[in-house]
């Protein structure tokens, strides 16, 4: 099971995914059962929990930098939240900067942007719009 604690216009929400069975996932929010079905199966992998810095709120939702920094000079940047991908503002070989926005994320009915962490050069796109994530799926990778 994980928890999320999210922070919504002063008020605390805490979220319990339970279970996650091709596209139904069980969750609990603030104590209320609830079976949501997404329209594709979600994959699941293990997961190592991602480093989250939020920032300004961007449309009443969280601005979020996710990175991870490897031994090879590539940093994967991780969801932070299970959603869906709006959309995807950066192609493979685009030159990006720290804080530029990189994916904008669904999550909750809230909007999160994804940022670079660092700058760089952008190695792989793993989503697409409309794609749906788990928590630290990698979204792209920057390498230096």
């Amino acid at each position: 099971m994980k928890n999320y604690k999210f922070k919504i216009n002063g008020s605390t929400y805490s979220v319990d995914i339970n279970n996650v069975e091709g596209q139904v996932i069980e969750l609990e929010l603030n104590g209320t059962p609830y079976k949501v079905e997404v329209d594709r199966e979600v994959k699941q992998t293990p997961k190592a929990r991602p480093v989250i810095n939020a920032s300004k709120p961007v449309a009443n939702a969280p601005k979020v930098t996710v990175s991870q920094s490897s031994s090879a000079g590539v940093t994967p940047v991780k969801s932070p939240l299970p959603g869906t991908i709006l959309d995807v503002f950066v192609n493979v070989g685009d030159t990006v900067k720290e804080g530029q926005k990189l994916v904008l994320l669904e999550a909750m009915k809230m909007e999160n942007e994804i940022n670079a962490e660092c700058d760089g050069v952008v190695k792989e796109v793993k989503v697409r719009k409309g794609d749906v994530i788990m928590e630290a799926d990698v979204l792209v990778t920057i390498g230096g």
